[in-house]
């Protein structure tokens, strides 16, 4: 019998052989072994099948599992992005959103039983974004920069023509309805020579902050009330910088403060680059596409610097001064009348200790009443006469590297599936109600309508200030001290209030040069506040700077000449 069957075996494998042509029989499907290269990474099983390649749809759910499932049939089954951002203590969403929107897509994937996960590792550096910028740079040569970056617009064009950010222009063609959600004022500020280059995060404006109680010594000693009717004045032009000297000029005289003005240390961007708009000036010509070296206005700027430090109403070391130990405890302890700041500052003063206490004599944060009895806040004033009051915002966008997802298993094969992993990341991260959070808790304007329309919910705003929100443990256990100290009807009050700015600003250029332009400023600044120079020297310093380098040269118009029948005050 045994061998009867080995008999009609063979026979029908022999017709099986005759029928295919002579064709050897098909191998048994080869055993692969998980590679231990990563641990993101383990060798689909035999009877897993490689899904289609995916594309983005605009749905963003059915997004990140296509993607998802795609990479778990490679054989992937975790992707990890970096994300690195800088900002005022209260600005954290701009790492921790992306940390957030991991967190949303895991959720996702899970609920669709989906063996894929995305974690993110964050750095978020206290201060402005210039030297983060260069950090990135300089990373990106060693392949070690992070895939996503949240920092200010103005790095935009210098970076996308260095080749280091990711043109997400059909992204966004893609989720055309995302992005027609956001301002389209502000979408000028993540579009470079026609393409996209990034996603706004955040906004802001930038007043003038005077001390109610400096003003109230000033009224009592001379009986004259600066503030009354103040920023009606300053909206219509009437009070200008010629006025403002004065005005600081009582607050020291009389005693009343120490220092008439204070304002940033370090750079002119973006703060001191609005004295150019104020005396009407600009920094770029449409016509050309080239930065404009405004010599009048310039002048007139470090004029009014060079004026007020000679006569001891601004220090002569501003451009040095410490953040921390000396800007903001000489400002909330009411030893300047002006502040020249951003809306983030009415509630970084609330979380941060900058203030002694005059009872205990402990340092503590300000608390929100505090904020709003001692500081009224204005429109940056008009330089001179029949000019316009202005603001200046510099929104702060999340970019993509080119080589986002670079650390992950099989980039070179699967590069353009990882980008758009890391695209979904940041649109997750724009959810309206992460928006809203960081603009509440850092004082910042929101970019999205649907973001602003939660401020306005009182109801929401209720449940943030409890934290009774839908967010991951983590980015909740986060942000809980700032939220419990922020989020209030005062607060609120105020982001309606400087919303209203918007319709006075501007935005530096979006020039590869512009942010060497801004440093050359900087020097000029410090050099007349300190008296090394004049301010006809210091334009002639900026000039002869600008000449010295043949890229710069090339990229910069200098127009007009010093001023010579102007006087200030």
């Amino acid at each position: 019998m045994i061998i009867a069957g080995l008999v009609v075996l063979l026979a029908i494998v022999g017709v099986a052989f005759l029928l295919r042509g002579g064709e050897k029989p098909s191998a048994p499907a080869e055993t692969i072994t998980p590679q231990t290269t990563s641990p993101a990474e383990t060798s689909p099983t035999t009877t897993q099948a490689v899904s289609e390649k995916p594309r983005l749809t605009g749905n963003i759910e059915q997004d990140v599992v296509s993607i998802g499932n795609y990479l778990a049939s490679m054989g992937i089954h975790e992707a990890k992005y970096t994300v690195w951002a800088a900002g005022d203590p209260n600005s954290v969403l701009r790492t921790l959103a992306i940390v957030e929107a991991a967190y949303r897509l895991n959720k996702i994937l899970e609920q669709h039983g989906v063996d894929f996960k995305i974690t993110v590792e964050q750095k978020f550096k206290r201060g402005g974004g210039d030297q983060l910028a260069e950090d990135f740079a300089a990373a990106f040569q060693s392949q070690a920069n992070p895939d996503i970056m949240a920092n200010s617009y103005k790095h935009i064009a210098r970076f996308a023509d260095e080749g280091y950010l990711l043109d997400i222009t059909q992204y966004l063609e893609t989720y055309q309805d995302f992005l027609n959600d956001f301002y389209q004022s502000l979408l000028g500020a993540v579009r470079y020579k026609g393409k996209y280059y990034g996603v706004p995060q955040d906004t802001e404006a930038r007043p003038l902050y005077w001390r109610t109680d400096v003003a109230a010594c000033i009224k009592e000693k001379t009986g004259e009330d600066i503030l009354a009717g103040l920023a009606e004045k300053i909206q219509k032009g009437e009070v200008t910088w010629h006025d403002i000297y004065r005005y600081a000029k009582l607050a020291v005289e009389t005693g009343c403060s120490e220092w008439g003005v204070l304002h940033r240390k370090g750079s002119a961007h973006p703060d001191l680059i609005q004295f150019i708009y104020a005396f009407g000036g600009k920094l770029s010509d449409p016509k050309t596409g080239k930065l404009v070296l405004d010599v009048p206005a310039v002048y007139k700027w470090l004029y009014v610097e060079w004026k007020m430090a000679r006569d001891k109403l601004i220090p002569e070391d501003m451009m040095s001064w410490d953040w921390g130990k000396q800007i903001h405890p000489s400002t909330v302890s009411g030893k300047t009348l002006i502040w020249i700041g951003g809306t983030w500052h009415w509630t970084e003063w609330q979380t941060k200790p900058y203030y002694t206490d005059p009872q205990t004599g402990e340092q503590r944060p300000l608390t929100a009443e505090e904020v709003k009895k001692y500081f009224y806040y204005t429109l940056f004033a008009a330089g001179d006469p029949g000019n316009e009051p202005v603001t200046l915002s510099q929104p702060f966008v999340w970019m993509i590297a080119s080589n986002a997802g670079k650390d992950n298993p099989k980039y070179d094969e699967l590069r353009d599936v990882y980008q758009m992993l890391a695209f979904l990341l940041v649109v997750k991260a724009s959810d309206p109600d992460l928006n809203a959070i960081h603009s509440i808790i850092s004082a910042h304007l929101p970019v999205r309508k649907a973001a602003e329309q939660l401020i306005s919910d009182k109801a929401w705003v209720e449940k943030l200030a409890n934290l009774e929100i839908e967010l991951s443990p983590e980015v909740k256990n986060a942000i809980a001290d700032i939220v419990k100290a922020t989020v209030n009807e005062i607060n609120i009050e105020f982001l309606a209030s400087a919303s209203k700015m918007l319709a006075y600003t501007h935005l530096t250029p979006m020039h590869p040069q512009y942010p060497q332009l801004a440093s050359i400023f900087a020097d000029a600044v410090d050099k007349v506040l300190r008296g090394e120079m004049t301010p006809e020297e210091a334009v002639n310093y900026i000039i002869s700077k600008i000449k010295a380098d043949p890229e710069l040269a090339k990229a910069v118009e200098i127009q007009g000449e010093v001023p010579k029948d102007w006087q200030f005050p």
